[in-house]
């Protein structure tokens, strides 16, 4: 009945804001959707990948093998997944939620990403986001992360705790520095929020951002988070840089 009810207000919106694609904006069947081209562009990250660093493999060398990344220099949470690589359409989505406003893309995003997760989204205690320092929300207005992570707990049912982890040091952007700079940059970046230490101790959490490229900032964050008690770590993000193409 509400369905039945709202079929003409559906109808006239569409009439003054027509189904678009999200990226290029050519006219499409659905909102929420891309055309055929766009969708053609992206490159969704499917197994067989690492099981640690969710490194794709160009064939399959069996269940559990990791890459030589991933033996080398193990990193401070238990696991990364990620929806796609960050080149094309993904570029042009992840810099429309961040630097255009276009917060309508986050639902479509984390669906994505749900999907990613490889079941670690359902298996979990929380959802955390990576979180700004107050002064960049100031000039944002918004939190990227927080709002994929906001959309993937309304689609997951799983709780969301915003609030838990604070990134007490004002860092320099990330875009731009070599992966030791960046590493430099956020060291001793987060904490958890005052009164907020059983939200993690002996806790499965994900950690949320929209892109994964040296991992600098998810390590200073997952560091932060064991160092709470968190038990099992998963770093879950829309996009992947890659070094080499898969």
């Amino acid at each position: 009945m509400r369905t039945h009810l709202l079929r003409p207000f559906s109808a006239l919106a569409d009439f003054f804001y027509p189904p678009a694609c999200s990226v290029c904006g050519i006219s499409t069947g659905v909102h929420r959707g891309l055309c055929a081209k766009c969708w053609s562009g992206i490159r969704f990250i499917e197994r067989p990948y690492c099981e640690v660093l969710g490194i794709p493999f160009s064939h399959d060398l069996g269940a559990g093998i990791l890459s030589a990344e991933a033996i080398a220099n193990p990193p401070a949470f238990d696991r990364l997944r990620s929806a796609a690589t960050h080149d094309h359409a993904v570029r042009d989505l992840v810099h429309g939620l961040k630097y255009r406003d276009r917060t309508d893309l986050a639902p479509m995003m984390a669906a994505w990403m749900l999907r990613a997760s490889d079941g670690t989204v359902e298996s979990c205690d929380a959802l955390i986001p990576v979180p700004l320092h107050r002064s960049r929300m100031l000039t944002r207005k918004f939190n990227q992360a927080a709002e994929l992570a906001r959309h993937m707990a309304r689609l997951s049912g799983r709780p969301l705790l915003a609030a838990t982890l604070i990134r007490v040091k004002r860092t320099s952007q990330q875009v731009g520095l070599g992966a030791k700079a960046r590493e430099d940059n956020v060291r001793g970046a987060f904490a958890i929020a005052k009164g907020s230490e059983n939200d993690i101790f002996g806790k499965r959490i994900v950690l949320i951002d929209d892109v994964y490229t040296t991992g600098a900032t998810v390590a200073a964050a997952s560091r932060t988070l064991r160092k709470a008690g968190a038990t099992d770590i998963t770093v879950l993000t829309f996009a992947r840089a890659l070094s080499e193409p898969i």
